[in-house]
C-alpha cells in the first residue's frame, strides 16, 4: 500500500474517521484547515454528489502535492456543468474547460507550454497538471486521447470520476456501465434486462497494458487512500492515471445520504477492485475488511431492482457475484492473499 497515515480513531457506531486525537502534521488534506477548497462551495451537485467529493478530495490533495503549483483541465460533463454555470465557477484554481473527448490532449498541450517556458527561463515555478472527466468522456469519447497520452508518456495525472453512465445528460449507458444495470437506453426489459453481460472496459487495466509509471483506482469511501494516491502520482513524472469510484444517487437510484455506503460496499464486495500498480505492474491492494455478497451492494439501488422483483433473477445475480469474485482472484483483494 502507498504510504498514508496509519493512525485511526473510529467515532462510535460510525466508519467515520474522526481527527480530535491527532496531531495537525497527522491530520489528512482535508481535515486541515490549511486545505485549498479548489473546487468551493456555490456548485449546483446534486445532493450527496459522490463526483463533487472525489473532485474536492482529489484536486486539494494535488494542490497540496505540487505546493499550490496546478492546473487542471476539465472534460465536459456533470463536474463541468455543476461546477461553472456561465458567468460563474467554483473552482479556485486556474482551470480550463475542454471538449467532452480531448481533456487529455489538453492536458498534454499544456504540459508541453510549461515545459517550453520552463526551458526559456519564462516560467520559474514547477506547475504540473491534471486531466480529469467523468467515465463517459474518459471511457468512451476520450478514449483515444487519453491512449495516446499514455503511449507518449506525457507529464499529465489524468482522473477519471466514474459514476457509470453519462448522468448530466439523462443517465445513458457508457462503457463504464456495470452489466444488468438499467439506464435510458439499457432499460430493464426482455430475455436479459439492463446492460448486457461482456460489454465495456475496465480503463485501469488497459492504462496498465500501457506500461506507464503509475495507475492507480480508489473510491470516495476511503479519503485518505484517495490523498495518499494523489499525492504519490504527483510525485511521479509522465503519464499517471487515477480511476475514482464516485457513486451518483440520481444515477444509481440510492438515497443521497448512502454515497460512502454504496462506494464501501462496492470495495467490499469485490465488484470495484482497489488497487496500484507501476509500469504495468500490481504492486498493492486495498484488503477487503470482510467480504459481502455482491447483493447487499445491488439492492440499495434502484438501476438493479428488476434483479429483486416477485421472481429474483439468481442468475444474474450469481453472475455478477462471479465477476467481484474473479476481482477478487485477479487483484488479491484479499487479506490472506498477499
Amino acid at each position: 500500500m502507498s504510504a498514508q497515515q496509519t493512525v485511526k480513531f473510529y467515532q462510535t457506531g460510525t466508519f467515520t474517521v474522526g481527527n480530535r486525537l491527532l496531531a495537525p502534521e497527522e491530520r489528512s488534506v482535508q481535515a486541515n484547515m490549511q486545505r485549498t477548497n479548489s473546487i468551493n462551495s456555490g456548485h449546483r451537485a446534486c445532493q450527496g454528489c459522490g463526483e463533487a467529493l472525489g473532485a474536492r478530495y482529489a484536486i486539494d490533495a494535488a494542490m497540496n502535492a505540487t505546493k499550490r503549483q496546478l492546473i487542471a483541465a476539465n472534460a465536459t460533463g456533470c463536474l463541468e456543468v455543476f461546477s461553472t454555470p456561465y458567468p460563474e465557477t467554483s473552482w479556485q484554481i486556474p482551470w480550463i474547460h475542454s471538449l467532452f473527448g480531448n481533456t487529455a490532449a489538453v492536458g498534454t498541450g499544456i504540459a508541453a507550454a510549461i515545459k517550453v517556458k520552463r526551458q526559456k527561463g519564462e516560467l520559474r515555478e514547477d506547475v504540473r497538471v491534471v486531466a480529469q472527466g467523468g467515465d463517459g468522456g474518459t471511457t468512451d469519447i476520450g478514449f483515444g486521447c487519453l491512449s495516446g497520452m499514455f503511449e507518449r508518456n506525457d507529464d499529465v495525472l489524468y482522473i477519471c470520476y466514474d459514476n457509470g453512465g453519462y448522468m448530466n445528460t439523462g443517465v445513458q449507458r457508457s462503457s463504464a456501465t456495470p452489466p444488468a444495470a438499467r439506464t435510458a437506453t439499457t432499460m430493464p426489459v426482455g430475455p436479459e434486462p439492463g446492460n448486457p453481460f461482456g460489454q465495456g472496459k475496465f480503463v485501469p487495466a488497459i492504462a496498465m497494458a500501457h506500461e506507464i509509471p503509475y495507475v492507480a483506482t480508489a473510491t470516495v469511501a476511503d479519503l485518505r487512500d484517495l490523498e495518499a494516491k494523489v499525492t504519490k502520482a504527483m510525485g511521479i513524472r509522465g503519464a499517471r492515471y487515477i480511476h475514482i469510484l464516485v457513486p451518483c444517487p440520481l444515477g444509481w437510484g440510492t438515497a443521497s445520504h448512502d454515497t460512502i455506503r454504496m462506494a464501501r460496499l462496492a470495495k467490499e464486495t469485490g465488484i470495484f477492485p482497489v488497487f496500484e500498480a507501476e509500469h504495468g505492474e500490481i504492486k498493492s491492494a486495498l484488503a477487503i475488511r470482510r467480504q459481502l455478497p455482491v447483493e447487499d451492494y445491488l439492492r440499495p439501488q434502484k438501476r438493479y431492482a428488476h434483479l429483486f422483483g416477485k421472481k429474483p433473477a439468481v442468475d444474474t445475480i450469481a453472475r455478477i457475484q462471479a465477476i467481484a469474485d474473479k476481482n477478487i482472484r485477479r487483484y488479491g483483494l484479499l487479506e490472506n492473499q498477499h
